[in-house]
């Protein structure tokens, strides 16, 4: 499949949060831990949303922030300390009704691999790892955190006559 073909079957989104939603950057402040999402990349979000699709946060990670940013966006599924995305993701995706080719992934690094390899539409940001981008259908002009999340979305409702 071509990559417009690929973006039409999207009907889940699944983002890694660090390197990805994030610039990957993790300050740790004397109150908590801090990070830094992209104005841009949540208002694509809450259009994904409108559009009537589904999104979900696999982070190896865990922080208090990703509930926020989740509610602030209408992002429905965070799952944290997330070792093994490619399982995680196959599960939500069972759980949703939904098939491979249905679901894109944006990851950075090497733990998001595997899922990458497995999901119809694998998407890698512009500064993410070799490996990430080497498995990669799409890689972002933007690195990640600075609305790579957001290209990507607006390809896929392109595509979909959505945006």
């Amino acid at each position: 499949m071509n990559l417009a073909q690929r973006c039409r079957a999207i009907q889940l989104l699944c983002l890694d949060v660090d390197g990805v939603l994030t610039p990957g950057d993790v300050t740790h402040l004397p109150t908590g831990e801090s990070k830094s999402f992209h104005v841009r990349d949540g208002t694509a979000l809450k259009r994904w949303h409108q559009a009537g699709h589904r999104s979900a946060l696999l982070s190896g990670r865990r922080s208090p922030l990703l509930a926020v940013r989740a509610r602030e966006t209408g992002i429905q599924t965070v799952i944290e300390g997330c070792e093994d995305k490619r399982a995680a993701l196959e599960q939500l995706t069972r759980q949703l009704g939904l098939l491979p080719h249905q679901v894109c992934f944006i990851g950075d690094d090497l733990i998001d691999v595997k899922a990458l390899l497995w999901c119809g539409l694998a998407v890698a940001v512009a500064d993410g790892c070799v490996e990430s981008r080497a498995v990669a259908h799409y890689i972002t002009v933007a690195p990640g955190g600075q609305a790579a999340v957001r290209e990507t979305i607006e390809r896929i409702l392109r595509c979909q006559g959505l945006w």
